[in-house]
C-alpha cells in the first residue's frame, strides 16, 4: 500500500486553525479562507486531504458546514471529512458534495449499530476515529472523556467493512513533539485494516518512523503550516521509509 501524507484543513469559526492538544481557546489560525488552503495543498502535490469542523466535532452539530461542503468542492484531489458527523445524513451530504472518504469520531463509540449500518451501506468510504488520551478514547472534539479503551473500538470496528482507522494521540496534536508510535503499533497489531497515523509529526525522520512501522498514512499539520517541510518532501519520505 502507498503511503499518504494528509495534509490537514482544521476549520473554526470559519478559519483555518491548528489547535494544541485539541484544546478550543489554544488555535493559532493559519488563514482567513479555508478553501484556498485546501487547493493549495492539492496544487502542491497532496494525493489526499483530511478536513475537519472542528466546532462540530465540540457540539455535534454542523457549524462550519457550508464552509466545508466549500472546501471539499474547491478540492482538486480526494477529501477525507470529519467532525459533527453524528448522522447517516450527515454522511451522505458530505458523500454527495464530493467526499471521498467520511471519518466517523463520537458516533463509534456512542452508536456502535450506526457505525455497522453506516459501513453496510458505504463500506470503504467509511473510516474511524480513534482520538486517544492515555490509552482510552475522547468524544465530542477531544472534551469527553469516556473510558472505553482505543482497542476496544478497534475489536468491535474491524469486521465491519470500514476501510480503516485514524489513531490520534491527542496529547501530541499540534505540539510537534512527536508522534506515539507505541499506541499506534498497538492499533495496527490489533486490526489488519490500514491506520492513518496523527498528532504531532515535527519531521521528515517522524514521517518515516511513521511509514516504517506499517501506518498507511500521517496527517501532518502544523508543521507543515510553518514551513519545517513540504507536502512533497513529507511523501518523498514516507515512501523511502
Amino acid at each position: 500500500m502507498t503511503f499518504t501524507v494528509y495534509p490537514a484543513v482544521d476549520i473554526s469559526g470559519g478559519r483555518c486553525v491548528r489547535l494544541l492538544q485539541g484544546l478550543f481557546g489554544s488555535e493559532t489560525v493559519y488563514s482567513e479562507d479555508p478553501a484556498e488552503v485546501a487547493a493549495s495543498f492539492c496544487r502542491a502535490g497532496a494525493a489526499w486531504l483530511h478536513i475537519v469542523d472542528l466546532d462540530g466535532a465540540r457540539t455535534g452539530e454542523p457549524q462550519n458546514r457550508d464552509l466545508l461542503l466549500e472546501v471539499v468542492r474547491a478540492a482538486e484531489c480526494p477529501v477525507q471529512a470529519s467532525g459533527g458527523v453524528r448522522s447517516a445524513a450527515d454522511v451522505e451530504q458530505l458523500l454527495a458534495a464530493g467526499a471521498a472518504r467520511v471519518v466517523l469520531g463520537t458516533v463509534a463509540i456512542e452508536d456502535p449499530g450506526a457505525i455497522a449500518e453506516l459501513c453496510r451501506v458505504h463500506g470503504e468510504r467509511m473510516a474511524v476515529s480513534l482520538d486517544a488520551r492515555g490509552g482510552l478514547l475522547q468524544s465530542h472534539g477531544w472534551t469527553v472523556g469516556t473510558g472505553t479503551s482505543v482497542l476496544e473500538v478497534v475489536a468491535e470496528v474491524s469486521g465491519l467493512g470500514a476501510w480503516g482507522f485514524v489513531y490520534t494521540n491527542v496529547e501530541r496534536d499540534g505540539t510537534m513533539a512527536g508522534p506515539d508510535l507505541e499506541g499506534l503499533q498497538a492499533v495496527l497489531d490489533a486490526t489488519a485494516l490500514p491506520v492513518i497515523a496523527s498528532g504531532g509529526i515535527s519531521s521528515l525522520e517522524e514521517v518515516r518512523a511513521v511509514a516504517k512501522v506499517g501506518a498507511a498514512g500521517a496527517i501532518v499539520g502544523r508543521a507543515l503550516y510553518e514551513g519545517t517541510f513540504t507536502i512533497r518532501e513529507a511523501i518523498e519520505a514516507g515512501s523511502a521509509a
